[in-house]
């Protein structure tokens, strides 16, 4: 018979503190976006839109602000009927500390920041 209790070695490493993994975000956002998927998710990060950070097990672990700019992009989407690039091109002149005219809720969105990621 097999002992069901875990191994000490198989016990995975504590996550840093504040972040997310996958299933907590959509977690997070499905009240105020309840279509929102992991799927979703994922798509939005492989169009740049999102960087979350990756375990060395290439788990995504997003910040805070990870979470911010996902909540910002999906209510442009749903808001404002906006395209993926009309939005990445307000979140890159955000990122470079410009602000975009003409767009509602701008000031709303923290940048991208190397600072954040440390």
């Amino acid at each position: 018979m097999t002992d069901p209790r875990p191994r000490p070695d198989a016990v995975p490493a504590a996550r840093p503190a504040g972040r997310l993994g996958i299933g907590e975000v959509v977690a997070a956002l499905e009240a105020e976006f309840p279509g929102v998927t992991a799927s979703k998710v994922r798509f939005l990060e492989e169009r740049g839109l999102v960087l979350p950070e990756r375990t060395p097990a290439g788990y995504r672990r997003f910040r805070p602000g990870d979470v911010d700019r996902l909540r910002f992009v999906l209510a442009l989407q749903r808001d404002h009927f906006l395209p993926l690039k009309v939005i990445a091109d307000h979140l890159a002149a955000l990122d470079r500390g410009e602000r975009p005219t003409g767009l509602p809720g701008t000031a709303a969105v923290p940048a991208s920041s190397d600072a954040e990621r440390l």
